[in-house]
């Protein structure tokens, strides 16, 4: 994965690390509000498969030369994947203001993300208030910690009771103890630091933290590591964010120019670097699969973490420094440099999805202390863009061609591939090519393209959600507005001053000064637009 970690923009290096799944439990009962097929895997609910047919596809199995040779868990006509049975990630702690409620869509399905002060803990709610169905989101949190609707007041605690109704008499009935009254909760919970919730607000669901939980990734939790997480909302779908994630052959083609030598191949074949990947599946089940190339391998786990690494971790260590019982022949054990990447993939709805991601180390940790957070989402963000319109392009001529066609419609003859191949084949297995959106996305059909700068955009899919670059932008705007106050001041102060009351070499300095001030506030604006809003590619001039 030489290619991918260096495309990285960040001083990491990948290394081995080990990732506990969660266990099996009892079914419960059946979801009620988005009813989908599961399987006999799933560790909370074991369904019917649902007897629609709208996602139904019968796919030939996917064959390429020098494909790599899979062994996957038998199949069975229950094993389904279930959309609905699964912790979804919703936004990083960093990047939520604990002032204020927060809109996300996950999964087509509409929340609000708010600090409880009162619980100490996140929730996660339904963003629709029961009175008139206004969106939560667009409230405040009350003087008593309560979310509050704007529209007319209504006031909801933690657990989703109304606690007030403004326009209800004091002397009549209680009516805000109307089990109408209430605001539908969604399990939630806060791990790796990151806020994850359960798609299915039914009561049944309150404690399923106890039964199963997000995937769990030790090397987050390890305080010798830096972890800086990030987010951007993407403009194409959660299919096509995985599999390019997945496909580390076409960095040192996207990447050319300023880029161009953190992507260097040994024995290229052209002068971008480009070169024969052999990439090996070694594992396929319901719960995802693991692959091997020269540089180490990676492991998806569903529905959301995709994580890589340069050499395979051991069942024994997890990649770590082995245990020895004599202190004096550990101490003498040099301590590895390890790093991984981890990305967690977001379905929102059809056409978008989120990416959050993180490149834990325990290297280097003091660069993350000095150098701004904001800093390093310059680079990362130069990536995402850069393939950014081609991706979003490749999307709608998937969904031109049928998701259930998509090994007729793509040419996949190298083992380069490997990856993309068994995430294609995953979900055409157990999850019936593709997500299941539930009622409201029936048709799946994706959005309009808007126009290039639209699609683009960094400031509203990036910047407006992270706490870094949002006060970096702030910080920015008010620099350049006071150099350019200061290039007026200065012009200003110069021409009302008399001329003999100056030297000409000080009045030639200040108006050099004011010069450079100018001159420096048009760079800035530049770098700020360029940077926080939008920076276009033309591949063909790189």
């Amino acid at each position: 994965m030489e290619a991918l970690i260096r495309a990285s923009y960040l001083t990491t290096l990948p290394a081995p690390t080990k990732l506990s799944t969660p266990f099996s439990d009892k079914p419960i009962s059946k979801f009620q509000l988005y009813p989908t097929p599961t399987s006999s895997f799933s560790p909370i609910n074991a369904i019917s498969p649902s007897k629609s047919k709208l996602f139904c596809t019968s796919l030939s199995t996917i064959r390429t030369a020098n494909a790599p040779t899979e062994s996957p868990a038998p199949e069975t006509q229950d094993e389904k994947f279930d959309w609905y049975a699964q912790w979804y990630p919703v936004m990083p702690v960093c990047d939520l203001d604990k002032r204020v409620p927060h809109a996300k869509k996950v999964l087509g399905i509409d929340v609000v993300v708010w600090w409880d002060r009162n619980e100490n803990s996140w929730k996660v709610f339904d963003d629709t208030c029961p009175h008139r169905l206004a969106p939560l989101s667009e409230g405040r949190i009350d003087q008593w910690g309560r979310l509050q609707c704007v529209y007319h007041g209504w006031c909801f605690n933690g657990s989703g009771d109304c606690k007030f109704i403004p326009q209800a008499p004091p002397d009549g009935p209680p009516i805000h103890t109307n089990k109408k009254a209430c605001v539908a909760v969604y399990p939630s919970t806060v791990q790796h630091d990151i806020v994850w919730f359960w798609p299915n607000s039914d009561p049944q669901f309150q404690n399923i933290i106890s039964k199963k939980k997000p995937p769990y990734i030790p090397e987050l939790e390890d305080p010798s590591y830096t972890k800086l997480i990030s987010n951007r909302d993407i403009p194409y779908g959660y299919e096509v964010l995985v599999e390019n994630l997945m496909d580390p052959a076409h960095l040192t083609f996207l990447l050319r120019g300023p880029l161009t030598k953190l992507v260097c191949f040994t024995n290229k074949l052209d002068r971008e670097g480009g070169r024969p990947l052999n990439i090996d599946i070694e594992r396929m089940d319901i719960d995802g699969f693991t692959s091997r190339q020269q540089f180490g391998g990676s492991k998806f786990i569903p529905p959301c973490v995709y994580y890589a690494y340069p050499n395979k971790p051991s069942e024994q260590t997890n990649g770590s420094v082995p245990k020895s019982t004599d202190k004096k022949e550990s101490s003498a054990v040099p301590i590895p440099k390890l790093a991984l990447l981890i990305f967690i993939c977001v379905p929102v709805s059809p056409g978008h999805s989120r990416l959050i991601w993180t490149f834990p180390r325990n290297f280097g940790v003091w660069i993350d202390k000095v150098v701004p957070r904001w800093m390093f989402h310059i680079g990362q963000n130069l990536i995402l863009d850069s393939d950014l319109y081609l991706l979003h392009v490749e999307e709608r001529k998937i969904m031109d061609a049928g998701p259930s066609n998509w090994q007729k419609a793509c040419f996949v003859p190298t083992k380069s591939d490997a990856n993309v191949i068994a995430f294609r084949k995953w979900l055409r297995k157990y999850a019936s090519g593709q997500i299941h959106w539930g009622p409201k996305y029936g048709g799946s059909a994706l959005p309009p393209t808007p126009p290039r700068e639209q699609l683009l955009d960094r400031y509203w899919s990036h910047v407006v959600n992270c706490s870094s670059c949002s006060s970096a932008h702030k910080a920015l705007n008010v620099l350049e507005l006071a150099l350019q106050v200061a290039a007026v001041g200065l012009i200003g102060f110069v021409a009302a001053t008399r001329h003999n009351a100056m030297t000409t070499v000080t009045r030639s300095a200040l108006v050099l000064l004011a010069i450079l001030c100018f001159v420096a506030s048009k760079w800035l604006s530049h770098f700020i637009y360029k940077t926080f809003h939008y920076h276009d590619y033309n591949h063909a001039l790189r």
